[in-house]
């Protein structure tokens, strides 16, 4: 026969259940924000501007707690220039800047007064969150960018290049396929009066 339930030790066990009692650190109550990602339209070209001055004005309300982060996605391109390799940043949404915060009166007016910041993205009485995909992607596609180098490739289909270096160096050809990913273009020659496709890295082949 099972023994009734001590009132007491109920009430102790229903404090100890993280779901029905407030998180507690270092003897203070931690308050639960509801943060989301929203993104902002920002003057092109002064996206890391405007996210310097954005963060400042966090700090010098003590607001790090609702507004948690800002981003501005981009990714690292390697590209050939005047014969030379460089790797430089590009902007993955000219004019946009994103921000983790929880939306109240108090956050909007600090975000909106930033210079720069233009507005949210959707209706100005609601703005519209990014999805959970939607995020995920974004800073997925920032974190490989950091990691590896994204070739720039200006090519496209049925466009005349020439060959610049290689086995073909000095042949005309045309594009017959693009591998972004890669960095990879697939050109078709005409060898002795027949055709054919050779694929090459995109430093390999210049525009006409």
């Amino acid at each position: 026969m099972s023994l009734p339930e001590n009132p007491d030790t109920k009430e102790d066990n229903d404090l100890e259940n993280p779901e029905e009692s407030p998180q507690v650190v270092n003897n203070e109550l931690v308050e639960e924000y509801d943060k989301k990602w929203y993104i902002l339209r920002v003057q092109s070209g002064k996206e890391d501007r405007v996210k310097t001055n954005l963060q400042k004005r966090v700090i010098a309300e003590n607001m790090q707690h609702v507004i948690s982060d800002i981003v501005v996605p981009s990714e690292l391109v390697s590209e050939i220039k005047k014969g030379s390799k460089r790797v430089v940043e590009r902007k993955l949404y000219p004019g946009y800047v994103m921000v983790e915060m929880e939306l109240n009166d108090e956050t909007h007016y600090l975000v909106k007064g930033t210079p720069g910041v233009g507005d949210f993205v959707g209706p100005p009485s609601k703005p519209i969150p990014m999805s959970d995909e939607e995020v995920e992607r974004m800073l997925a596609n920032c974190s490989q960018s950091k990691d590896k180098p994204k070739p720039k490739v200006s090519f496209k289909k049925g466009q005349n290049i020439k060959i610049k270096e290689g086995p073909f160096e000095n042949f005309d050809g045309i594009v017959d396929e693009v591998n972004e990913q890669k960095g990879i273009v697939k050109v078709i020659v005409g060898i002795f009066g027949r055709y054919t496709q050779v694929e090459l890295e995109y430093w390999q082949v210049e525009s006409l």
